[in-house]
C-alpha cells in the first residue's frame, strides 16, 4: 500500500495518510498477547475486526427495508477508519497476514465488501487483502475462496478509483504467484466483463496511478496467456451481422487497441514508466496475426496508432540534442514502439499513413538510434571488471536489451530503405535525414544480414548523389 510518509495527527479530518500502527506503548501486556515476534496485540485485532463487523451490520439494520436509495454511500467513523487503516498498514507484515488468515479475515472481508455502501471501507478491505496476497500461504487462502474471487472481479466495474486501484493491485499480485495464477486466469476467462471493464478504464480514466496499474495487469495477463489475449482482441473486432435496430440494443464492445492507445496518450507526458507498459502490451498484441489485423483493419484506427508511435520516435525519444547514452534509458520502450511500427509497416504498406514520402523522418531517427546504440555497445565492451564497474550480469543484461533494439531497428530500417525512390532520397538529403556519418553507421550495422536492402539503397542513392554513394561504398568496404 503506497501512502505518504509525512507526519499527521490521527484526529485531523483532512488526514492524508494512514495512522501509524500501535506499538508496545499502545497496548499493555503486549508480550503475551502479541502476534508472533511482533508487538501487535491479538486482542486489539479481535476488537477492531469485531467493531468493523458491527459497523456494517448496524448500518444494514438501520437502513429501511423499502429504502430506494440503496446506492447512497456512507462514511466511516473517524476512529473506526483510523483503526482499520492500522490493520491495513500492519497487514504488510507476514506474521500479521498469517494471523489474519487464521482469524478467517478473508471471509470476514468478503462479507464486509459484499454489504459495504462505503467506498473508503471497501478500498481499505481490498487493500488489506492485497497486502496479505503478497505472501504465498495467505495468497493461496485468498485465492481458494471462490466467492471472494467472484466479488473481487465484480469490483472491477466499480466507479470509485481508489477501490479500482486496490482491486487491480490485488489481482496483479495474485497473478504473480505461480501457485494460484491458473485459478485467477480461469476466473477472468469465465467473466468477459473483466475485459470490458478494463477497456473502459483504459479508454476513459484520467487517473494516472490507476491507468498504470491496469496496464500492468493487462500486460501480465497477455504475457502468461496468449489465448486470453487473442480472445480479448477478437471481442472488440467482431462486427455484428444483425439489423441496425438490434445493434442499437446491444452495447458497443470497446476495441482493445483503441483503449490501449487512449491510455498511452493519457500517460505520455505524466508517466514514462506507464507509457512503456502500454507500448509493451501493444508489442505483445502484434505477436499474433489477430493483433496486427486489429490495429490495421480499420484505416482510421491504424492511422491514429501509427501517428502516435511515429511522434514518439521522431519527436520524443532519442532526439538529436540528447546524449547518446539516453538509449540505455529508452531501449525497452523504443524496442516495443519500433516492433509495433515494423509489424504495421509490413502488413499495410499500401495504406496512406505508411507511405514512404510521409515517413522520411523515420530514416533519420532510426539511423540515430543505431548510431547511439553502437556508442553504448562500445562503452559496455570497454567496461573493466571488477574495478568499480557494473556487475557482470547487469552488463550482460544491458547488452541483451541493446541487441533486441538493434535487431528491431535494423529490420524496420531495411524495409524502409528497400522501398525508397530517387525522389524520396533527394528529399531526405535536402531535409538532412540522410547524412554521411549516420548513414555509414546504419548501413554498416545492417550488413551482412540486410545486404539486399543496402545494395538497393546505394544504387538509388547513386542516382541522386553519386559522390555520397561512392563515399558510403568505400566507407563500408574499409570498415
Amino acid at each position: 500500500m503506497e501512502k505518504d510518509e509525512e507526519d499527521s495527527s490521527p484526529n485531523r479530518p483532512d488526514m492524508d495518510r494512514n495512522p501509524s500502527p500501535p506499538t508496545s506503548d499502545d497496548e499493555e501486556g503486549q508480550t503475551e498477547d502479541s502476534i508472533g515476534s511482533t508487538v501487535y496485540s491479538k486482542h486489539w485485532f479481535f476488537s477492531t475486526l469485531t467493531r468493523l463487523i458491527q459497523f456494517v451490520t448496524e448500518r444494514d439494520k438501520s437502513q429501511p427495508a423499502d429504502d430506494d436509495d440503496e446506492e447512497t454511500p456512507t462514511e466511516l467513523d473517524e476512529n473506526m477508519e483510523n483503526d482499520i487503516c492500522k490493520v491495513w498498514d500492519m497487514s504488510m507484515n507476514e506474521e500479521v497476514a498469517l494471523f489474519l488468515k487464521e482469524f478467517n479475515a478473508p471471509e470476514i472481508f468478503l462479507g464486509i465488501i459484499s454489504e459495504s455502501k462505503c467506498n473508503r471501507l471497501t478500498e481499505i478491505c481490498v487493500g488489506i487483502l492485497g497486502n496479505m496476497a503478497c505472501f504465498q500461504e495467505t495468497c493461496i487462502a485468498i485465492s481458494k475462496n471462490d466467492n471472494l474471487g467472484e466479488v473481487l472481479l465484480l469490483l472491477m466495474c466499480d466507479t470509485d478509483p481508489p477501490t479500482l486501484l486496490e482491486t487491480t493491485r490485488l489481482l496483479l499480485t495474485c497473478l504473480s504467484q505461480v501457485d494460484v495464477m491458473s485459478t485467477w486466469l480461469e476466473r477472468i476467462k469465465d467473466r468477459p466483463t473483466v475485459r470490458d471493464n478494463l477497456c473502459f478504464i483504459m479508454s476513459s480514466s484520467t487517473n494516472g496511478d490507476l491507468l498504470v496499474k491496469v496496464g500492468e495487469l493487462v500486460d501480465k495477463l497477455f504475457d502468461v496467456d496468449e489465448d486470453l489475449m487473442i480472445d480479448w482482441i477478437k471481442a472488440g473486432c467482431q462486427q455484428s451481422g444483425t439489423s441496425g435496430n438490434d445493434r442499437e440494443e446491444t452495447p458497443a464492445v470497446l476495441g482493445l487497441v483503441p483503449s490501449l492507445l487512449e491510455a498511452a496518450k493519457q500517460l505520455k507526458n505524466d508517466s514514462p514508466e506507464g507509457l512503456e507498459v502500454y507500448m509493451h502490451i501493444l508489442q505483445l498484441v502484434t505477436t499474433v496475426d489477430e493483433g496486427i489485423q486489429a490495429i490495421v483493419q480499420y484505416p482510421e484506427d491504424g492511422k491514429q496508432t501509427w501517428e502516435f508511435l511515429s511522434d514518439l520516435v521522431c519527436q520524443d525519444l532519442c532526439q538529436p540534442g540528447d546524449p547518446p547514452l539516453i538509449i540505455q534509458e529508452q531501449k525497452t520502450i523504443l524496442s516495443s514502439v519500433l516492433a509495433v511500427m515494423s509489424a504495421m509497416f509490413s502488413a499495410q504498406t499500401d495504406q496512406e499513413y505508411t507511405e514512404i514520402k510521409k515517413n522520411l523522418p523515420l530514416i533519420g531517427s532510426l539511423s540515430r538510434i543505431l548510431e547511439n546504440q553502437e556508442i553504448c555497445q562500445r562503452k559496455n565492451q570497454d567496461k573493466k571488471l571488477p574495478a568499480r564497474s557494473e556487475p557482470e550480469d547487469k552488463v550482460s543484461e544491458e547488452d541483451f536489451h541493446l541487441k533486441i533494439l538493434k535487431d528491431v531497428c535494423c529490420e524496420f530500417l531495411s524495409n524502409i530503405l528497400s522501398l525508397l525512390t530517387k525522389e524520396n532520397i533527394m528529399e531526405a538529403l535536402r531535409e538532412n535525414r540522410i547524412t554521411e556519418e549516420t548513414s555509414l553507421c546504419a548501413l554498416r550495422t545492417l550488413l551482412p544480414l540486410y545486404t539486399t536492402s543496402v545494395d538497393s539503397f546505394i544504387a538509388i542513392l547513386g542516382e541522386a548523389d553519386p559522390t555520397l554513394a561512392k563515399t558510403l561504398k568505400k566507407g563500408i568496404k574499409d570498415s
